[in-house]
């Protein structure tokens, strides 16, 4: 081994605890990127493979009541493989220990075990035995949430008569990983679920023999898509075809892609940040201590090394350190990756994991961080290799030493000769001082920027649950009722105010773009559901024109004042050219609003309605669920304070999984920052301060005089930082605060500025500590000798 390299070995090991330091760094961005995009790609083969085993549908349809005869005639679309007829409905279910009714969709399935699209895994029991009437599978979500098990009944309000249907085994669907009751934002395993009943007597209850309300096809490879649906909505029209629709877009498929595609933008944006903090780390380190061993590069030039060999150790410098990071990072990222799998397994519920971390992940977040340290190295690198012998033989010139400002305007009196040369130090190297407080700005820019997610998701609650839905209620009903189901419902005992809602499936059209939605028909000024906003102000709905959400906009290119074709899809089935009123900003969901006298004229129907808004008194809503528990025309009861408790608690499994790692990666950041940039000035100052031992200074001055530098640097961080951890998550919004299902609010609270100026102090306070002891330990004869 050349000498120049022994050297390098005796670097590392001598500032061990600054190579750890930056390291961490370093691995915190690689661990981020292979945990994020090592859980999205298995999760993403995860979801391809169980898609193909079982047998996962292309196109999904509704209608009123078709005739079976249709099969033969849907069978002929081109490219069509497969088509499976089934019947469907939403039933309420009276669950024991729940006092408000749950709701489950119930699904056909062939009476006998045969394969089928969307085919089923039973978890545990077994499949339905044909012989026996009334035996369900039920979704493993829903079980657990009850603690139901093969042999267990439930109670269930089918077409208006009390059933009760024996679980006969566990089953989970490919149609149904992300399970949503309709209306709803956020899964509620306890209030919702499905359950796969045999088609006889499925069809036998909502007087279906010889007939389906619901088609699903398998097509070719190649087929198109668009020309299948289109095909199969001509077929389907004249028997309340609902407007057939592709996989994309079907519910579950389309919540879980969103939710992929949001973790594969954590896993590309954060580490980038991450990293582009750790290469201006490594400069800075690098750069000082190119500075502390000025006599050593010119000892090496000196004894014949070349400029190329003395860059070339100050880059294998950076490359040992970034390494040692790197395989950190991906040891603890592949460990965390398989962690957050099996977190969000339990969330999706797979009957399978394809676990594994991609070669192109791993080459990836290898690649990115050698790039990233080798340019955070390279202004360094060249300091050190344009510096003459002669020169760097030399010791540095002193710094111009100067009456600070502080002690020009008379405040100098009043301070100790400790404090005149902690101000003068600062004053006399300004460029030095102001990186030194970049970078530990940047270790609370980090913590803000992985804080402030929570920030976000609280107020979009608040905004959701408090501003815009004032309700405690919402109902749906079986079949569009009459005025006079809402005076029903109004007069109710508990019920205390009432609003209508009439909602309609419809295909919004501008140019060749279209997305199919719900169009909810309200009362031009909402009380109870209102439609709120950029300024958290309710709007009022207008006459004849559509309130589209921002995010629906975006998807078919439309903006207010626009003209869009609205093809409803039940009913007379109109098509109307209709003017977009307003677009308007929400967080949650894909919404389309209309004024309910709008869509009565556009349905030809007069006053109806498909549910209802209650506010309801809370001493007696326990008698108000048993009445509505037994009502048949009722199909659904949703609970805001239930929407609220799901929110929270999908929150804190999945986005909360996300946020906690952030918050973790950044505050090892944060001291990572901290701790070098006081070790740095330790070795920097260390001839200085055991001058001033000499000299006759304290232990506890001298520790002073460092300490109290190190604290006024934190302190003007502390502000700068705050300021770059908002543009930092300004930046993170920007690239990937927004999919279909909701966007993220630049939210950033106080709380998350003060944990953010608390980590720093922590850091501040423990690298103090253990700069503090290596002071104590300052061999002042060593010390001295070494700049002789």
């Amino acid at each position: 081994m050349q000498a120049i390299h022994r050297k390098l070995v005796r670097d590392l090991w001598h500032i061990k605890g600054q190579v750890l330091a930056i390291s961490l760094v370093i691995a915190a961005a690689v661990t981020v990127y292979v945990m994020y995009l090592g859980a999205f790609e298995s999760l993403r083969l995860t979801q391809a493979t169980y898609y193909d085993r079982y047998r996962f549908a292309d196109v999904f349809a509704s209608a009123g009541r078709a005739p079976l005869s249709l099969e033969d005639r849907i069978r002929d679309i081109p490219g069509v493989s497969r088509v499976d007829l089934r019947v469907t409905s939403y039933v309420t279910l009276d669950m024991p220990g729940l006092d408000e009714p749950a709701m489950a969709q119930l699904v056909s399935i062939p009476d006998d075990r045969q394969v089928m699209l969307n085919d089923l895994y039973i978890r545990s029991g077994r499949y339905i035995d044909s012989s026996r009437a009334d035996e369900v599978l039920v979704n493993e979500g829903f079980a657990l949430a009850h603690d139901l098990e093969p042999g267990d009944t439930i109670t269930a309000i089918i077409n208006g008569r009390r059933r009760d249907l024996e679980v006969a085994g566990i089953a989970l669907s490919p149609e149904f990983i992300y399970i949503l009751r309709p209306g709803d934002i956020m899964p509620d395993d306890e209030r919702y679920g499905i359950l796969w009943m045999n088609r006889q007597d499925l069809a036998a209850a909502f007087d279906m023999e010889g007939g389906f309300n619901n088609v699903v096809l398998k097509l070719m490879p190649g087929t198109s898509e668009e020309e299948a649906i289109s095909r199969l909505d001509g077929i389907l029209d004249r028997y309340g075809g609902r407007g057939a629709t592709s996989r994309e877009l079907q519910a579950s498929h389309w919540f879980l892609s969103n939710e992929l595609r949001q973790l594969e933008s954590f896993g590309t944006v954060i580490p980038i940040i991450f990293l582009a903090v750790a290469a201006f780390l490594l400069n800075v380190v690098l750069g000082r201590i190119i500075t502390v061993q000025r006599e050593q590069i010119a000892a090496l030039k000196a004894l014949g090394y070349s400029n190329f060999e003395v860059g070339l150790h100050y880059y294998l410098w950076a490359l040992a350190v970034t390494l040692i990071g790197i395989m950190i990072g991906l040891a603890s990222g592949a460990w965390l990756a398989s962690a957050m799998v099996n977190i969000y397994n339990d969330f999706f519920r797979f009957p399978l994991l394809a676990f594994r971390i991609a070669p192109n992940v791993i080459a990836t977040s290898v690649a990115v961080s050698l790039i990233a340290s080798m340019l955070g190295a390279r202004s360094a690198v060249r300091k050190a290799v344009e510096l003459p012998p002669a020169e760097a033989m030399r010791p540095q010139a002193p710094a111009h030493y100067r009456v600070s400002l502080i002690e020009r305007i008379g405040l100098g009196r009043w301070m100790s000769p400790a404090t005149r040369i902690i101000i003068r130090n600062l004053t006399r190297r300004p460029v030095r001082t102001a990186l030194s407080v970049i970078g530990i700005a940047f270790g609370a820019a980090m913590v803000v920027e992985g804080m402030f997610f929570m920030d976000a998701m609280v107020t979009t609650m608040d905004i959701q649950f408090s501003v815009a839905q004032r309700q405690d209620i919402t109902l749906t009903f079986v079949q569009p009722a009459s005025p006079a189901a809402l005076y029903e419902i109004g007069g109710l005992e508990g019920v205390m105010s009432v609003e209508p809602v009439r909602t309609i499936p419809a295909r919004l059209r501008f140019g060749h773009l279209s997305r199919q939605v719900a169009v909810m028909g309200l009362v031009s000024d909402p009380r109870l559901n209102r439609v709120i906003d950029d300024d958290l102000t309710a709007t009022y709905l207008p006459p004849g024109g559509l309130i589209l959400s921002r995010q629906i906009a975006e998807i078919i290119g439309a903006d207010e004042g626009d003209m869009v074709t609205m093809e409803v899809m039940e009913g007379r089935r109109p098509v109307r050219e209709v003017p977009v009123a307003a677009v308007i900003d929400e967080f949650l969901g894909t919404s389309v609003y209309m004024e309910l006298g709008t869509v009565r004229d556009l349905m030809r129907e007069g006053d109806v309605i498909t549910g209802a808004y209650l506010t309801v008194d809370s001493r007696v809503i326990d008698d108000l669920y048993r009445r509505l528990k037994n009502t048949p025309a009722v199909a659904a009861v949703s609970l805001k304070a239930a929407a609220v408790e799901s929110f929270e608690e999908t929150v804190q499994q999945n986005l909360g999984v996300i946020i906690f790692f952030n918050q973790l990666f950044s505050s090892v950041i944060a001291f990572g920052v901290i701790y070098n940039a006081a070790r740095i000035s330790l070795s920097e100052r260390s001839w200085e301060l055991a001058s001033l031992r000499v000299m006759g200074f304290t232990r506890n001055e001298i520790s002073y005089v460092l300490l109290g530098e190190f604290a006024l640097l934190a302190a003007a961080a502390i502000p700068i930082g705050l300021l770059l951890g908002y543009g930092l998550a300004a930046v993170t919004v920007a690239t990937v605060g927004s999919t279909e299902l909701y966007r993220i609010p630049l939210i950033v609270g106080n709380n998350t500025y003060g944990q953010a100026a608390l980590s720093v102090v922590a850091a501040t306070l423990i690298s103090s500590l253990v700069v503090r002891r290596k002071l104590n330990r300052l061999d002042l004869v060593s010390v001295l000798k070494t700049r002789e």
